[in-house]
């Protein structure tokens, strides 16, 4: 009996010598969120302005706020996303967090993302979006401002990346 009773009191001791004080200072690693603001450069931004601009008569009919171009930081994740998903040969949302904490580090309070791929107008690829439920709620989504990366492979499919984002 005294052999348990020793076991448990040295279990216990063990439990509060490794358990953390409030006191204790938490260091949390410093997360770089630096890129090429230049990459904002290779996005086809007439492409980019045509989806906008329908993207917005669409929030318009819906009685939300029009959505401001930023050829910034979004830009420049939007197309280093965009090359990516060519690099990948596939669509996807991948490293999303990464694109959202970078803009939330710049200030935006939340992020949304559309992708697509093989759609040859902004007409196109808008209507799809539009026609998809998931994407819908994104383009109708409480933002203010939006980055695109949009670009053409060697083979001419283009790859676009819109991210949303309010500040």
């Amino acid at each position: 009996m005294k052999l348990i009773k020793t076991s448990l009191l040295a279990i216990v001791l063990l439990i509060t010598v490794a358990s953390c004080s409030k006191e204790e200072a938490v260091v949390l690693e410093e997360v770089n969120y630096s890129i090429d603001l230049n990459l904002a450069d290779e996005t086809d931004w007439a492409m980019a302005d045509e989806i906008l601009k329908l993207v917005n008569e669409h929030r318009e009919t819906q009685g939300l706020s029009r959505i401001q171009r930023d050829q910034t930081y979004a830009s420049a994740y939007a197309v280093d996303h965009t090359k990516y998903m060519m690099d990948k040969g596939t669509i996807s949302h991948d490293n999303f967090g990464v694109r959202s904490n970078a803009l939330k580090d710049q200030g935006a309070v939340i992020v949304g993302e559309n992708v697509a791929y093989g759609y040859d107008s902004a007409e196109k690829v808008v209507n799809a979006w539009l026609n998809s439920p998931g994407h819908l709620k994104v383009i109708e989504g409480l933002y203010t401002h939006s980055g695109f990366g949009i670009v053409k492979n060697a083979q001419g499919q283009i790859y676009f990346t819109q991210l949303f984002y309010k500040k």
